[in-house]
C-alpha cells in the first residue's frame, strides 16, 4: 500500500464528525504505516509522572515507528520530531500545548516522514516571522486527526513538498489567521500531491485565509468553515494555483467583517501550475452574512461545475468564469 492509499484509508476509518469527539485510545492506534516498521518499536508515555516529562523529551528519545501518548495537562513547550513513521496521540482530552515554538516556527515542527498526530490541542503559536504554526510540516506524509488549533497565526503550515499527502480529519482551527508581513492562515498547504480535509471546523479565521493550499489535488467534504460575527478572513477557500478540486457537503459562511468581500472560493487567482482539470463544487450551503460577493470566482480556463449548492442571505453570484452553475 502507497503511503497515499494509507493515510486516505486511514482517515476514512477514524475521522469523526463529532468535533470535540474523544480522541482514540491508546489501544485504538492506528496499524504502522509500512511493514519495514521496526519490530521492537517502542511506547514513550509522556506527562506529570511519566517517564518523560515534556513532549520534547520525547521527541529527542524517539525512533522510527514509535507511539508516543501524552498524558493531559498544558505543556509550555515545542519539539522537533525527527523520527519516521510516528504516531503522537493524547491519551484523553486535555492535553494542550501552549505558546512555546521551537526553531522559531512551530510548536510541533515535524521534518520526519508518515508522522500521525491525534486528539492534541495547539493554541497561541506565534513567530517573529508572523507565521508561528500549531504544527510546521517538513517531511513527507502527515495526518492530523482530532486536534484543536486556536489562535495561531497558522494552524497548520505545511513546507512545499510534491510527494505529500496531508490529511485533517476531525479537527477544530479557531480564530487562527495573521497577516504580520505575508499572511498566515487557518492551514496554508504549499505544493503537496493530495490535501485531504473533512469532518473539520474552521471558524473565526484572522485576516488570512481558512484554507489556503497550492496542491495538485484538494479535496474539501463535510467541514464548516465559516467567519462569524466577528471573523476577519479574506477567503474561505482559496487554490492559488488551480489543481483538481473537490467541495462537497459543506457549510461555508461569510461575515460581516470579512476583509475581502470579492469572493468566498477562489480558485487560480495567482497563476495556474497545476493541472486543472476537474473543479467540482457540489452539495454545499453557503450563507453570506456580508457584502455582495461571489460563491465561486474561477480563474482558470477548466470548467467549474456546481450543483446541488443552496445560497442563503446577502446577494451573492454563483460563479464568475469558466463553468457551469445548476
Amino acid at each position: 500500500m502507497s503511503p497515499k492509499d494509507f493515510f486516505m484509508q486511514q482517515s476514512r476509518t477514524t475521522g469523526s464528525k463529532g468535533l470535540g469527539s474523544a480522541p482514540r485510545m491508546a489501544m485504538a492506534f492506528v496499524p504502522a504505516l509500512f511493514a519495514a516498521t521496526p519490530a521492537a518499536a517502542a511506547t514513550l508515555m509522556v506527562g506529570p509522572g511519566q517517564t518523560y516529562a515534556l513532549p520534547s523529551q520525547a521527541a529527542a528519545a524517539a525512533r522510527a515507528g514509535d507511539t508516543v501518548i501524552i498524558t493531559p495537562s498544558t505543556y509550555h513547550d515545542c519539539a522537533v520530531w525527527t523520527a519516521d513513521n510516528l504516531t503522537i496521540e493524547a491519551s484523553a482530552h486535555g492535553v494542550v500545548l501552549s505558546a512555546t515554538v521551537c526553531q522559531n516556527k512551530a510548536i510541533f515542527v515535524i521534518p520526519a516522514n508518515n508522522v500521525t498526530v491525534r486528539g492534541v490541542t495547539f493554541t497561541g503559536a506565534k513567530s517573529t516571522d508572523g507565521n508561528g504554526a500549531g504544527i510546521r510540516a517538513e517531511g513527507t506524509n502527515l495526518m492530523v486527526d482530532d486536534s484543536t488549533f486556536t489562535y495561531d497565526q497558522d494552524g497548520i503550515l505545511a513546507e512545499p513538498n510534491p510527494a505529500s499527502t496531508i490529511i485533517i480529519t476531525g479537527s477544530t482551527f479557531i480564530h487562527d489567521g495573521a497577516c504580520i508581513g505575508e499572511c498566515a492562515h487557518g492551514i496554508y498547504i504549499g505544493a503537496a500531491a493530495l490535501l485531504q480535509v473533512d469532518h473539520s471546523r474552521f471558524y473565526a479565521t484572522q485576516k488570512g485565509h481558512h484554507i489556503k493550499s497550492r496542491a495538485a489535488s484538494t479535496q474539501i467534504s463535510d467541514c464548516d468553515i465559516e467567519d462569524g460575527p466577528t471573523g476577519t478572513a479574506s477567503y474561505l477557500v482559496d487554490i492559488p494555483n488551480g489543481g483538481e478540486l473537490s467541495i462537497t457537503d459543506t457549510v461555508l459562511e461569510k461575515g460581516p467583517r470579512a476583509e475581502n468581500h470579492s469572493t468566498a472560493i477562489s480558485i487560480g487567482e495567482e497563476g495556474v501550475r497545476n493541472s486543472t482539470t476537474q473543479l467540482t463544487i457540489a452539495g454545499n450551503i453557503f450563507t453570506n452574512n456580508g457584502h455582495a460577493t461571489v460563491f465561486v470566482t474561477n480563474d482558470t480556463t477548466a470548467a467549474a461545475r456546481l450543483s446541488a449548492n443552496t445560497l442563503l442571505g446577502n446577494a451573492a453570484t454563483p460563479l464568475k468564469g469558466p463553468g457551469t452553475a445548476q
